[in-house]
This record gives C-alpha cells, sequence and structure tokens, in this order.
C-alpha cells in the first residue's frame, strides 16, 4: 500500500515517508487471528490496511462486550502507545485482513514533530471519543430493537457477512433475542428475500431509530 494513502501521512514530505518505510513491516492475518490481547504491552503502531478488526472486551462470567468493528484504513489502539499502558482490549480480525506495524518508539522520537501528522492523530483520538459515545447511548438509552435496527441501517455489509450470535454481542443482547426481533422485521417487510439474497427497506428501519 502506498502510504500517502493512509490518511494520516498524506500530508508527509518524502523524507517522512521514507523514515515511516524502514521503522515499518506489513503483517498478514486471517480470520480467527488476535492482533494483540487485552493486557499485551504495545510495541507497534498499527494501522489496518485490510479486512475488518473487531475490538471487544470480557466480562466477568465470561461474554464478549464488543466495542467497534473497524474498516480500513484506520489506527488501531493509538492510546496505548501514546500513554505506555496495555492494550485495554482484544482485537480479533473477522476476515482475513492486513496491517501496517510501525516501531512506536523510533516513530515517536522521528516524526512525531511534525504539526499535520500530529493533527492527524489528534481527529484520530476524538474519532475513538465519538465511538466510546456511541457504544455507551447504544447500550443505555436504546431498547433491543432499535439498536438492532440501527445496527442493520448504518452497518448493513457487517449484517449480511457476520453470524447472527456475533451481531448479538455486538448488540449486547442473546442470540434469542436478536432472533425475535429479525423475525418481527421479516414479517413487517422491513427484511424480506428476493430469490437468493436479502433486501433492506431502510425507510422503514429509519422510522425505528
Amino acid at each position: 500500500m502506498n502510504l500517502r494513502d493512509i490518511y494520516i501521512f498524506e500530508n508527509l514530505t518524502d523524507d517522512h515517508l521514507e523514515k515511516i518505510k524502514r521503522l515499518s513491516f506489513e503483517r498478514e492475518y486471517e480470520k480467527g487471528d488476535l492482533l494483540f490481547y487485552e493486557g499485551e504491552e504495545p510495541e507497534n503502531l498499527y494501522i489496518l490496511t485490510e479486512g475488518i478488526l473487531r475490538v471487544y472486551k470480557t466480562d466477568l462470567k465470561g461474554h464478549e462486550i464488543t466495542l467497534h468493528h473497524f474498516h480500513p484504513v484506520s489506527l488501531i489502539a493509538e492510546r496505548a502507545n501514546f500513554e505506555n499502558i496495555p492494550y485495554p482490549a482484544n482485537a480479533e480480525f473477522e476476515t482475513d485482513g492486513k496491517v501496517l506495524a510501525i516501531n512506536f518508539r523510533s516513530f515517536e522520537k522521528e516524526l512525531l514533530k511534525d504539526a499535520n501528522l500530529c493533527f492527524n492523530i489528534m481527529k484520530s483520538l476524538l474519532y475513538k471519543i465519538k465511538i466510546l459515545d456511541e457504544v455507551i447511548v447504544q447500550n443505555l438509552m436504546m431498547d433491543a430493537v432499535t439498536r438492532t435496527a440501527k445496527f442493520i441501517y448504518e452497518h448493513e455489509d457487517l449484517f449480511f457477512t457476520l453470524k447472527h450470535n456475533k451481531i448479538a454481542s455486538i448488540l449486547n443482547m442473546t442470540p434469542e433475542t436478536l432472533s425475535r426481533i429479525l423475525k418481527k422485521f421479516k414479517t413487517k417487510g422491513i427484511i424480506r428475500k428476493n430469490e437468493s439474497k436479502y433486501i433492506i427497506n431502510k425507510e422503514e428501519l429509519k422510522k425505528l431509530l
């Protein structure tokens, strides 16, 4: 992947890009592989360039609580690098994928004096705050039907890609509850099957939000 196609590097000089090339390497992952686990000490700054990555925590009962699905191109868990703390969650590939890994200490020493780069990283961190706000709103202020409608409306690709037990985990509900809601959606024509594929009525979904 061309480094200049990665949004945080788009305004850097050629010299800076050459430095990043020296400090980085690409690594491929298969579906189900962990990029990192909760409590692991960070060494590299990770940028997701291909695939879908799920970040999740496990509660005291062993239930997985999905925090977010990341799509290319995204910085992953950069807060752990900047605050020098262990990763606060696990990251697992939902599909085959690829990351660009950059040695963070060398990156910090040689490149973080660039104002454009710092500004783009700051925007990424603000985006992560927005994600956290959405997780809080979803789990505290929305009922199960609204959460399901919102997920399908905003992530139609994931709805057709992920298994229902994965979606239920994302929405913090049991698979049985999700199954009942989807059955109601089908009865109301919000979800209907046309030959070999499902069609979503997004206008009707929007009314539930």
